[in-house]
């Protein structure tokens, strides 16, 4: 089972080794560390395995704020997230463009954790299956992909998918990609065991509770127990 924790834009170079050195994985749960790109070079050495947030599709070039896969490999880095819900909103990410990132990070030997979800809008608009299916349309799988179904009504507020509909979309999911598919949606200690016990949850994709120690090890405590 994987355990990710997303850091977003949190957490200085200083936080970061003291932080990796006290997260442990317990047998049958691989545990990775998303942090920002200034605190990869202190993650690396820990010894956990370092993705990052984003990244280009393209080698190298003039795309002023953008990082390319080789140097994520150079720095270290194992793999990286892609299509965040945050990066599509903010960023004006679409599903080709997060296609094109994750593909070329794949090409290189990086592995990639690819995020699809919908809004609340479309979720009562009963529109999830065709939103899943559109994001996914261009997705191949590879032994390097990893899916992260994060609905984004349930991202950073508090709200998280009864497990009834996580095991819903992830089979659909995993139907439509047959590739390891995460939950991410304000998982917390509190609620991990029921998301993860879902028969195709794969693991989780954790955002807030990942900043503080004592919650990211317990979620991974819960998931060695369930894999047990």
């Amino acid at each position: 089972m994987l355990i990710a924790g997303n850091w977003k834009m949190y957490k200085w170079p200083s936080e970061t080794a003291a932080f990796c050195r006290g997260l442990v994985a317990p047998e049958g749960v691989d545990i990775v560390v998303c942090p920002p790109f200034t605190s990869i070079d202190e993650a690396v050495p820990t010894g956990l395995t370092v993705y990052a947030q984003n990244v280009h599709w393209d080698a190298e070039g003039a795309f002023t704020g953008e990082i390319s896969a080789e140097m994520l490999l150079d720095a270290g880095a194992r793999g990286t997230l892609v299509g965040h819900s945050e990066r599509r909103q903010h960023f004006c990410e679409t599903d080709e463009t997060a296609w094109r990132r994750a593909e070329h990070a794949l090409e290189v030997g990086l592995g990639v954790i690819f995020c699809v979800g919908e809004s609340e809008e479309e979720r009562e608009a009963g529109e999830t299956e065709a939103v899943l299916r559109r994001q996914l349309e261009l997705v191949r799988a590879h032994e390097n992909l990893v899916l992260a179904y994060e609905p984004v009504w349930a991202i950073g507020t508090g709200k998280t998918a009864t497990p009834q509909i996580a095991e819903e979309a992830h089979a659909l999911i995993k139907e439509l990609v047959g590739v390891p598919v995460l939950y991410g949606g304000s998982v917390k200690p509190e609620n991990a065991e029921d998301l993860l016990s879902q028969p195709s949850v794969d693991g989780a994709l954790v955002g807030g509770a990942s900043l503080e120690l004592d919650s990211f090890n317990a979620i991974c405590e819960t998931a060695a127990r369930i894999r047990s």
